[in-house]
């Protein structure tokens, strides 16, 4: 063992502690969630929200054009006709049944930039635990509340 191993590695020795010290004074990142809030960044993708009109009908018109974008096919929807009795949007058509299978999305946000009327938003919440994976798919009754999201968003 040469003395300029030893140098060497008493160097690398005194570097290694000079981050530890430097680290060593900082507050913690540590954040006690759910009695303290998050703090998110306003273009963070979170659960999926459907959009409604100020008259309160839905703004989806069914096209499947989000469907259709999914890379991951976490999406899945039907669509139907209103009649005059029943009406669930403004236009011709409504989604019937909108799916979302959060097993499977990556939060890409490309359902959000192919939607033609802005029905669907990619919200704040990402609170998504649940008890079994069949709750992870989401139907269009739950899509449609408005979430409320446990966290602080930040300013651009």
């Amino acid at each position: 063992m040469s003395i300029g191993n030893v140098v060497k590695g008493f160097y690398q020795i005194l570097k290694a502690m000079a981050v530890t010290l430097k680290y060593f004074f900082t507050k913690p990142l540590t954040v006690q969630y759910p009695k303290e809030k998050i703090r998110l960044y306003p273009r963070f993708r979170g659960r999926h929200e459907l959009q409604r009109r100020p008259d309160g009908l839905e703004l989806c018109v069914g096209c499947g054009l989000c469907a259709a974008i999914c890379p991951a096919r976490a999406i899945y929807v039907e669509a139907a006709e209103n009649t005059d009795d029943t009406r669930f949007s403004a236009t011709e058509r409504y989604a019937r049944l909108y799916e979302i299978n959060y097993t499977r999305c990556i939060f890409c946000g490309f359902c959000e930039e192919a939607c033609p009327t802005g029905a669907l938003k990619l919200g704040h919440e990402f609170a998504l635990a649940r008890a079994s994976r069949g709750d992870l798919v989401m139907g269009k009754e739950t899509l449609l509340q408005p979430a409320t999201p446990h966290a602080i968003i930040l300013e651009d």
